[in-house]
């Protein structure tokens, strides 16, 4: 009697999966830590870097050449990732652990904007929005939004694998000090661990829909690569007479030429790591019923901080409001929900939880993605109405950019810099370097646009810089 009474109350917590439970679609969101929209071979196919998975990807998905990312450095982005608003409704709109202007100690003209250190609980998240209609929900790798009590766990997802406050690995070899991450076999090597971790929960879940989110903390800092990469990347460069090239981007070097043996080491690593999960979704025959979405968090890193890479022809590169800071690669893949191809439609980080949700076939959630625009119409070979796309960073970078917003609408996009109130103009299409400003010659169109602007600051509540009445080289 008590074996059969144990039997019925193991069957009643067992979840039981109908049909349509099982048909529902898979999703695999794939986010890199300041990966350059150029670091990929299927947006550079000169590029000095490897990397046949994410190139496989983007050729049986669709691969968006004016993919954005909602600010130029992480937190920022990735708060809007989770959420589908712009980081300033949030209050997260710089990385999480800059100086908050009580505390700024840096010689410029402005003290930046204060900022929430903390994606708050209140927000309904891409995991929350998922797990609500019943799917395993899995997080692994980088976090940084916010001290404990606001990791993963508490915004929505089941299962933890190092996501904590930190911005960056203190080692991307075991031992890891990470808090939710134990420690493996001393030397193995994090991208591989953090892949090898979605893969197992892939294949404990290959029955019910997942929703797992692979956040890799690489190619952030510190450069660090396995020794034999980085001595077949420094052959490599020896082979073709690479050498490094500089120039200037405000006070600072910009690299001109991807050559960095360590950065490639980094990006073959990752690379591998990621056709490590995208093969156990194929050996479980579950390619056909996953949605895979790869993006970055923000642009290469160019300026500073050992200038890895370099973003050309995009100019500067991580915490500037030029392209090279903002546009990402951006990739989604889904056989028979997907149409293969390229699309050149501006696409931005709020845009991907509403298309999640609409291309799994759940109930979009326009009270929480209120910023988000479901890019399904282009995902099936079809176009969107033209509409502007918005940034907006009152915060001095650690690489070198300064106070502004931004707006692109079709190929025009302005810069506003808060430093002097100085506007750029620039026409993407003919210029996509951002070399010649043509504000001068526009003045309708940079009125047109700067109300436009001024118009999203004040719907969102963007925070501005002010005065900082320590400068010391005031004129």
């Amino acid at each position: 009697m008590r074996t059969l009474i144990l039997s019925c109350c193991l069957l009643a917590c067992t979840p039981v999966f109908s049909a349509e439970t099982k048909s529902k679609a898979n999703v695999l969101f794939i986010l890199v830590d300041d990966l350059g929209c150029m670091d990929i071979g299927a947006n550079n196919p000169g590029s000095f870097y490897e990397t046949p998975n994410i190139d496989s990807l983007a050729r049986r998905g669709m691969r968006f050449t004016s993919g954005y990312a909602a600010c130029p450095v992480c937190s920022p982005t990735r708060a809007s990732l989770m959420t589908g608003r712009y980081p300033q409704r949030v209050g997260v709109t710089d990385y999480i652990g800059a100086a908050q202007p009580e505390r700024w100690k840096r010689d410029t003209r402005l003290l930046p904007a204060g900022y929430s250190m903390k994606l708050g609980l209140e927000e309904t998240t891409m995991a929350e929005a998922f797990r609500q209609e019943g799917y395993k929900t899995f997080f692994a790798g980088k976090w940084h939004l916010g001290p404990k009590g606001f990791w993963p766990g508490d915004q929505g997802f089941e299962i933890n694998k190092g996501g904590c406050g930190a911005g960056m690995p203190k080692s991307y070899f075991s031992p890891y000090g990470n808090p939710m991450l134990e420690d493996g076999p001393a030397g193995e090597h994090l991208p591989d661990r953090l892949a090898d971790e979605t893969a197992r929960f892939i294949e404990a879940n290959r029955d019910r829909p997942f929703f797992a989110y692979l956040s890799f903390y690489s190619v952030h800092v510190p450069l660090v690569t396995r020794p034999e990469l980085q001595r077949k990347y420094e052959e490599k460069a020896r082979n073709l007479k690479i050498d490094a090239r500089w120039g200037r981007e405000g006070a600072n070097e910009v690299r001109l030429v991807q050559e960095n043996a360590i950065y490639a080491g980094m990006m073959e690593s990752l690379d591998q790591a990621i056709g490590k999960v995208l093969s156990k979704l194929e050996e479980l025959k579950l390619t056909d019923r996953t949605i895979v979405v790869f993006t970055s968090d923000n642009g290469g890193l160019s300026t500073a901080e050992g200038h890895p890479t370099s973003n050309l022809p995009f100019r500067a590169g991580k915490g500037w409001l030029y392209e090279g800071g903002t546009r990402v690669p951006m990739i989604i893949a889904a056989p028979g929900r997907v149409h293969p191809g390229v699309s050149d439609t501006p696409v931005t980080s709020p845009d991907l939880f509403p298309t999640l949700l609409e291309l799994a076939g759940l109930p979009l959630q326009p009270r929480a993605h209120v910023d988000g625009r479901s890019i399904l119409p282009i995902l099936r070979g079809g176009a969107l109405p033209e509409r502007p796309v918005f940034w907006h960073y009152p915060h001095y970078g650690n690489q070198g950019g300064s106070p502004g917003s931004a707006m692109r609408k079709g190929e025009w996009k302005l810069i506003q810099w808060f430093e002097g109130d100085r506007i750029e103009l620039f026409n993407l299409k003919n210029d996509p370097g951002e070399k010649t400003n043509l504000a001068s010659g526009e003045p309708s169109r940079v009125r047109e646009m700067q109300r436009e602007l001024d118009a999203w600051r004040k719907e969102v509540g963007a925070r501005m810089p002010a005065p900082n009445p320590a400068w010391t080289k005031r004129p």
